[in-house]
């Protein structure tokens, strides 16, 4: 048994790209280990000529997907971008994944980033006792996804500092990065490409240059259009998380899911699903991935501490944790909620006084 947290996604679904790399007979681009139309199968899920079936990584636009991996096949960059909990990252993973079978080309954004992150660094013993040489280079990611034509992922663009960001440029644009200290540089191989992800939410974000836009092709992932998608994008992930967490998933847990999405989308569209309640919505984003948190928490604590059947109680702390980032205004707006719509729903008692004991 494995005793890793998480596999990446090209060893968790290893069988399903080695089963479309066994079928595909369209032209790939150069290094990839799939066509775009495989890349396509595998993020969107469909059957093979075989019956082989592909599960689907991400519930959306076809369409969206299919411009997103055209312009991977191109030397354009692709800036996936969105609210947080629209799979930007899951998207970006699982392109990484099937593109070239190696997501862990990966620069994480942080507001501290160096821009060795992005270029080189080196190795400071080495650098001393030989002075600069290419055994005590550091390769960044970036670096090494040029050397072997690779795809490299940047996660959180926006919170990277401009001048750091900036340190992208020359990659993108002259698919090089010079190494003045050792008079050399290091050339893209082909099939080399950069994924960036970014959220339009975050206080305090980092804007992109104009010079270093101009080398992204934008993709605006949107949240679930339907209350029917966003539960079945919940459902799935819930069951797969849960396999790796040993949590047992009950049929009964897709009615909790759907009352968790339907009090989400109420509250970020600031009116009830019936359009008859105006709403006041709270500070936090109430995203796909924190309704997927609060349902991995319930399940959890009607496993370990209940009788294992997920239902209100153990769905109102998880609630209060994603709703309440504010805790005055936040709790004024989830008081107002309960009192206004979830009181009044004949189905909903049991969760209205749940949340109502946790507020105390």
């Amino acid at each position: 048994m494995n005793e890793r947290l998480r596999l990446r996604a090209e060893e968790q679904y290893a069988e399903e790209l080695a089963e479309l790399a066994r079928h595909d007979t369209r032209q790939r681009p150069p290094q990839w280990r799939l066509s775009p139309w495989a890349v396509a199968t595998y993020l969107l899920g469909g059957r093979l000529e075989n019956g082989f079936e592909i599960s689907p990584k991400y519930i959306g636009s076809r369409r969206l997907i299919e411009i997103a991996i055209a312009t991977l096949a191109t030397e354009r960059a692709l800036l996936l971008i969105g609210v947080p909990g629209t799979a930007k990252t899951w998207v970006s993973e699982h392109l990484a994944a099937a593109i070239c079978h190696d997501s862990t080309l990966l620069v994480q954004g942080t507001a501290g980033l160096a821009e060795e992150n992005i270029r080189y660094g080196w190795n400071y013993a080495l650098l001393i006792a030989e002075g600069p040489s290419e055994r005590a280079l550091v390769p960044s990611p970036v670096m090494r996804a040029m050397q072997s034509g690779a795809i490299v992922r940047v996660e959180e663009l926006t919170r990277i500092p401009s001048d750091v960001q900036d340190a992208l440029i020359m990659a993108l644009s002259e698919k090089a990065l010079p190494i003045p200290e050792l008079g050399m540089s290091v050339e893209a191989r082909r099939g080399f490409n950069l994924i960036a992800t970014a959220n339009n939410r975050d206080r305090g974000v980092n804007e992109l240059s104009s010079a270093l836009k101009r080398r992204f092709n934008t993709v605006v992932l949107p949240l679930p259009e339907s209350l029917e998608r966003e539960v079945e994008i919940v459902q799935r992930r819930v069951r797969e998380t849960g396999r790796v967490l040993e949590l047992p998933i009950e049929r009964d847990a897709l009615d909790e899911i759907r009352r968790v999405v339907t009090i989400f989308r109420e509250l970020r569209s600031g009116l009830t699903e019936d359009g008859r309640t105006r709403l006041k919505s709270p500070s936090g984003t109430l995203s796909t991935a924190e309704a997927i948190t609060v349902i991995q928490n319930g399940l959890a604590l009607s496993y370990h501490f209940g009788d294992g059947s997920i239902g209100a109680d153990e769905l109102a702390a998880g609630l209060m944790g994603a709703l309440i980032k504010d805790p005055l205004q936040d709790t004024i707006v989830w008081r107002e909620y309960l009192e206004a719509v979830v009181r009044e729903r004949e189905s909903w008692r049991d969760l209205y006084r749940a949340c109502r004991e946790m507020l105390g």
